[in-house]
């Protein structure tokens, strides 16, 4: 008979294998593909820069704006100062007064968060299209141009995403994260096939301001308000899409302390606002997206959290417990115990299904990694094998690390800051 922490494995692995088959079978029935609309007309444009502490990368963000492909009389710039206590208002003024050909406007608000400066720069927006950019990213000078032509095919569209890329990448924790975004970008194309976007990122993403403005602006009171308002979206029926022509690169965590609260914060939003919207789950009204993808996002975090449990009792405390039992029936005479723990080790001894299981995952991967390389034409050893590596096996450990931290910061009751 199972044991019950066999059992939980057991459904584990088969739930991952279900999900990575799926979007499988929808990558082999699709493909990936790269439209170039050409653009027709030139609507005007409104780019909001949320900013709290960005003295280091604001001008260098700017700027990438100030290089668009697209006329300057049509685009506004709108810096909204989140009560920065560095000099990130004095270089905006700066910038401004540098270019004075473009319609640059700064706002000073007091420290509200993210969402209330979205908010804010909503309300003096007058382009026909709102795009939000991440005050720490700098983007391609033909986004507008690949990206506004995609609007044209549905009016339902709402937002259109470009590939979001890792800048500066020098630290070995900053390649595992060049590894995920570029698998991350090739996920997200697929689920953009079946209408199953969750999320609408700072780098870039260009909505529709009327429709924006009719769901009420951007959440204030959120730690992903990019993420509740694509769910927003999705409870309205309309569609998120995901481009592959044009790029938008941001930065990265230097360290891990600094990973760890960004992953905190994008993890705990997610699961909090999947639980506000939580009648979108298995319901019908919502297709695919309310069928399996939000589930999918919640199971993810259940899935984690009930892996790293269930293997650190199976694998360590239990055995860990037994060997301090057997040790101690020998006086803690460790040279023998040491001798003995390589002794007899048979092929017998190990789980082969449960291998087997843990292969045809890590094939499906690596076809998944290989595939997603290859969407962005980018080779596997552009910085090397190890990060491959490392993203396989240390990247999934500090996962489940980080949704262990949201569950117990959960129950704990934590807070923790929204930038």
């Amino acid at each position: 008979m199972l044991s019950f922490t066999a059992l939980i494995l057991w459904i584990t692995y088969f739930i991952g294998l279900f999900i990575l088959v799926f979007w499988f079978i929808v990558f082999f029935e699709r493909g990936i593909e790269n439209k170039n609309l050409k653009i027709r007309d030139y609507p005007s444009v409104s780019i909001a820069i949320p900013a709290y502490n960005e003295e280091i990368t604001i001008k260098d963000t700017i700027d990438s704006l100030l290089n668009l492909d697209y006329p300057k009389e049509l685009i506004e710039i709108i810096v909204v100062n989140d009560g920065s206590k560095d000099n990130t208002k004095a270089i905006v003024e700066k910038t401004i007064e540098e270019n004075k050909q473009f319609n640059i406007v700064l706002i000073n608000q007091k420290n509200s968060g993210k969402g209330a400066a979205l908010n804010n720069a909503l309300r003096h927006a007058k382009g026909k299209f709102f795009v939000v950019l991440d005050a720490d990213s700098m983007v391609r000078s033909d986004a507008l141009k690949k990206i506004l032509p995609v609007f044209r095919e549905d009016k339902k569209i709402a937002v259109v995403l470009p590939l979001m890329r890792v800048k500066n990448t020098k630290t070995f924790l900053q390649k595992l994260q060049w590894c995920e975004y570029i698998t991350n970008n090739f996920s997200k194309k697929l689920i953009t096939y079946l209408d199953c976007c969750h999320v609408a990122p700072g780098p870039f993403s260009v909505y529709r301001r009327d429709v924006i403005a009719s769901v009420h602006g951007f959440s204030e009171n959120n730690l992903t308000e990019d993420l509740e308002m694509a769910l927003r979206l999705q409870e309205k029926n309309y569609r998120l899409v995901q481009v592959m022509n044009t790029v938008v690169y941001t930065k990265v965590p230097v360290n891990l302390k600094a990973f760890l609260k960004q992953r905190n914060r994008w993890y705990k939003g997610a699961l909090l606002n999947v639980i506000k919207y939580r009648r979108m789950l298995f319901n019908l009204d919502y297709g695919d997206f309310g069928i399996f993808h939000l589930p999918t996002v919640l199971f993810a975090a259940i899935i984690s959290l009930t892996v790293l449990l269930v293997s650190v009792y199976n694998y360590l405390i239990i055995p860990g417990l037994q060997e301090l039992k057997n040790i101690g029936a020998i006086n803690y005479d460790l040279p023998i115990v040491m001798g003995t723990w390589f002794k007899g080790i048979s092929v017998m001894d190990f789980n082969v299904m449960n291998i087997f299981l843990a292969a045809a995952m890590f094939f499906i991967l690596l076809c998944l990694i290989y595939f997603s390389y290859k969407s962005h034409q980018e080779k596997l050893s552009a910085f090397g094998y190890l990060p491959l590596i490392g993203y396989f096996f240390i990247y999934a450990f500090l996962i489940l690390i980080s949704w262990a931290w949201v569950f117990f910061d959960i129950a704990t009751g934590r807070k923790i800051q929204r930038w």
